[in-house]
C-alpha cells in the first residue's frame, strides 16, 4: 500500500529540523518509497567523482541529498510561511490540497 504524501514535486519548502532548519528550497525529486525528498539547496553533500564527459576534470562535486519527509513543511501561498496540508474536495471531483493556515488550495 502506498502512503500519500503531503509534498510534491514542484513545491517550495520549509525546513523546519535538523542542520538545514530554516532553510526553504523547491522539492526537485520525491522518494516516495524512503519516505525523503531532495530539496533544491539543502542538505548538500560533498561527492567525489571520477573523471566524465560530462566532469572531464574530475575531483569533488557538491549535491543535494535527500531530506526527511517528515522534517519538510509546505510554504503557504498565501502568507509565505509554513503550513500543514489538508485535502478536500475540489471543484471537479477530485481532492485537492490546501493550506490549514489560510484555507488557499495549493496548487
Amino acid at each position: 500500500m502506498s502512503v500519500k504524501l503531503h509534498i510534491k514535486k514542484g513545491d517550495t519548502v520549509y525546513v523546519n529540523a535538523g542542520d538545514n532548519r530554516g532553510q526553504q528550497g523547491k522539492v526537485l525529486e520525491v522518494l516516495v518509497d524512503k519516505r525523503r525528498a531532495v530539496v533544491e539547496g539543502v542538505n548538500m553533500v560533498s561527492k567525489h567523482t571520477k573523471p566524465n564527459a560530462k566532469n572531464p576534470q574530475g575531483g569533488i562535486v557538491k549535491q543535494e541529498a535527500p531530506v526527511a519527509i517528515d522534517n519538510l513543511q509546505v510554504i503557504d501561498p498565501k502568507s509565505g510561511k509554513p503550513t500543514r496540508v489538508g485535502r478536500r474536495m475540489g471543484d471537479n471531483g477530485k481532492l485537492v490540497r490546501y493550506s490549514k493556515k489560510s484555507g488557499e488550495e495549493i496548487k
